[in-house]
């Protein structure tokens, strides 16, 4: 058994093993949290040291790597990179021409317009030395540019179209004075063609430079077989044919202006007249000192008399439809100054040319107005030898009839 000493002193060195080890523990924890002090009072490194816009707090400040980017968070940005710059994408290749293939473009055919404008005093002189900057052309209300001018005396295409008829010895002669008057004034260089008519047309001779077969045509007008004076079918025939010659034409249309028993209506003639270019038609009026006279005595009714007035506004129609003009003499001393004054119309006229700034071939009828214009742009001002002031009056054709796409 044991003794009591024993026993106390194995409790007493129980007691000093505890202390002993407690004491280590105490220690260890002393030297931890001296370590972490040190830790946390150490100075950051250089390349870590707040800069002057961060305030100093003692803690380390954590910089985004050189290709962060994208949203921020507590602890700093998300390191996101950046996506590279590619280069832009190259261009489509071109189709490949394939062999035996034509190449094919595109283009606008914008419908060039010749006008021919006579310019003359109220006496029927020819005003020339007129330059290309003096004309303004307007085309449905449109100013047009002008691009093609030129003034020239050039001879003469015409066709000489006589009404013969049995009706009146008086309309008879003027009719015949009339064309034998135009004749004599031909010059060797023009070319004229001959048609008479009654009921229909007649070529008396083709276009030739030979005066003496323009006379000997007109010498064969004798005798009238009818009295029926078909003006509208003559003068369509008339403008289907010159239609197929190239360049200006002219139509000496001597008349009374009076329709009987045509086919064609006035209207249907009126579309013609509008739809054959460059085409200009001169009508000399017979019978005008018969009519007066008849009509100054009671012996024309008033239907014939009106007849008669409106014969004459077809005849002033047709020239100032077609650029040209219409006389109406009463005597036959007056003659040859109109056919002079005709001839100098024809053979000294300005010619002008423009693109037409309106391009649809719709076949539709286009206005034309021609002003002269000084070069400030007023109006024009003309003047003779002594300086006075000359009226002047312009001729030109009203319109023209566009091209239909069809054509």
């Amino acid at each position: 058994m044991f003794s009591r000493s024993s026993h106390g002193q194995q409790r007493l060195h129980y007691r000093s093993v505890v202390l002993s080890v407690m004491l280590s523990l105490v220690l260890l924890g002393f030297a931890g949290g001296n370590a972490l002090v040190l830790a946390q009072t150490q100075a950051p490194p250089a390349s870590q040291a707040p800069s002057a816009t961060q305030p100093s707090t003692g803690q380390t400040t954590q910089e985004p790597p050189s290709e962060a980017g994208g949203p921020q968070g507590d602890t700093g940005p998300y390191a996101v990179p950046k996506k590279k710059e590619e280069p832009p994408p190259p261009p489509p290749d071109k189709p490949k021409k394939v062999e035996g293939m034509p190449n094919y473009s595109l283009s606008v055919d914008v419908p060039l317009v010749n006008l021919d404008v006579m310019v003359t005093t109220k006496d029927g002189h020819f005003i020339p030395g007129l330059k290309a900057n003096n004309f303004r052309v307007l085309e449905d209300g449109v100013p047009q540019k002008i691009s093609s001018f030129s003034q020239a005396e050039a001879p003469v295409t015409a066709v000489l179209v006589v009404e013969f008829a049995s009706t009146n010895y008086s309309f008879l002669y003027d009719a015949l004075n009339a064309s034998y008057t135009f004749a004599s004034m031909l010059k060797p260089q023009d070319w004229v063609a001959v048609v008479s008519y009654d009921m229909k047309p007649h070529i008396l001779v083709d276009f030739t430079q030979d005066k003496r077969a323009v006379f000997g045509a007109l010498n064969q007008l004798n005798f009238p077989g009818f009295s029926e004076r078909n003006l509208f079918d003559a003068l369509w025939d008339t403008l289907d044919r010159v239609d197929r010659i190239e360049g200006r034409k002219d139509i000496i249309l001597v008349s009374t202006g009076v329709d009987t028993f045509s086919k064609k209506n006035y209207d249907q003639v009126l579309k013609k007249v509008k739809a054959t270019p460059n085409v200009s038609i001169f009508c000399l009026g017979i019978g005008r000192a018969l009519v007066e006279y008849l009509d100054a005595h009671g012996y024309l009714g008033p239907l014939a008399n009106l007849d008669y007035l409106q014969a004459e506004n077809q005849l002033n129609t047709f020239a100032r439809m077609t650029g040209g003009k219409a006389y109406f003499p009463r005597f036959a001393g007056e003659l040859p100054e109109d056919f002079r004054e005709i001839g100098a119309s024809i053979r000294n006229e300005y010619t002008l040319a423009y693109h037409s700034s309106n391009p649809r071939l719709d076949g539709t009828y286009r206005k034309i107005k021609v002003e002269l214009v000084a070069p400030d742009g007023g109006p024009l001002r003309v003047q003779d030898e002594k300086g006075h002031p000359l009226k002047y009056q312009i001729v030109a054709r009203d319109g023209y009839t566009a091209k239909h796409q069809v054509e």
